[in-house]
């Protein structure tokens, strides 16, 4: 494993329909905070919204591009199947109470090595997971949230990999990014770093489809770099293992680079820094929308044609 890799998610970004539908869910249901309303870099005229704890700390990150007028994603092989949050031990009732009362769908609490998983979907099909177990990010729950601080969300516990040849992408794991096999159903293989802090599943598609991107599935994962010259040398480790790495790219509240592993899924490592407090205090996280400075000439054009929001100001 390259030296200096933080061992862990940073965010996940999936696709969304409905802005409005979208941030109800994740703050009203879920309890997540909305710490930044910005625009897709590439596609300004899409939002991105970024949802996670009081201050979007790397790890408690979800985020979404909503597409109002995409159709909906087919699932398939080299993508990200699930996305697992991690909630207390001892929450797993109270979760399966609030989703009935919310009119979600949620599966049956099951016991996945000697953890409390509970699985639904959120209102664009995105299958999620919570996930109660000794394991919990550092974190800090956003108290304006409607969920109690003992029983909120703590942040991203792991994301599920369908592959349609496992092999490959076990060994980009296990030898490349120093992850380990530490439990084995048969149907799901689970790699983790030391102290659980990254857990990968890889499933098998066995004669699953190939995916199409679209509304309720998850674009890309991100894994976290502590700093800028850890990132360098994580780009020149990916290289080096025959990977096409992009440069590293401003996106303003971290630095990126992309790249795709073995199977397909496509994988980003992003900085720790600077975060979402660069152009925003805590308290007004996620109450404006932010441009970054190659677009702040065309915001009156930009805010022409994206949807209204105004419905959903936080309150």
């Amino acid at each position: 494993m390259a030296a200096g890799f933080t061992p862990g998610i940073h965010h996940v970004t999936a696709i969304a329909g409905d802005p409005i539908r979208n941030i109800r869910f994740y703050t009203e249901v879920l309890g997540q905070r909305l710490v930044k309303r910005t625009v897709n870099f590439d596609d300004p005229a899409t939002y991105h919204l970024y949802f996670g704890d009081r201050t979007g700390k790397p790890g408690t990150i979800l985020s979404f591009f909503p597409w109002p007028r995409a159709p909906k994603g087919r699932k398939g092989f080299g993508q990200p199947r699930a996305l697992s949050f991690a909630i207390p031990p001892d929450s797993a009732g109270y979760w399966v109470e609030r989703l009935a009362r919310f009119g979600v769908a949620a599966g049956e609490p099951r016991e996945r090595w000697e953890e409390t998983v509970i699985p639904f979907q959120d209102p664009d099909g995105l299958e999620l997971e919570l996930v109660a177990g000794a394991s919990l990010p550092e974190s800090e729950p956003w108290e304006h949230s409607p969920v109690p601080p003992e029983q909120a969300i703590r942040g991203l516990r792991g994301v599920a990999l369908w592959e349609l040849d496992a092999g490959p992408t076990v060994a980009f794991f296990t030898r490349v990014m120093g992850l380990s096999p530490i439990a084995d159903s048969g149907e799901r293989l689970r790699l983790a770093l030391p102290e659980g802090k990254l857990v990968i599943d890889i499933l098998e598609a066995g004669d699953a489809l190939r995916p199409t991107v679209g509304v309720g599935t998850i674009h890309h994962v991100a894994l976290r770099a502590e700093s800028g010259p850890l990132q360098v040398a994580w780009r020149g480790s990916l290289l080096a293992a025959g990977l096409e790495v992009t440069p590293i790219i401003n996106r303003q509240y971290f630095h990126s680079i992309y790249f795709r592993e073995p199977g397909g899924v496509l994988l980003e490592v992003a900085t720790d820094p600077p975060g979402f407090t660069l152009d925003e205090g805590v308290e007004e996280l996620g109450t404006h929308l932010k441009l970054p400075a190659q677009y702040e000439p065309a915001r009156a054009r930009i805010e022409a044609v994206l949807p209204n929001l105004k419905e959903e100001e936080p309150t």
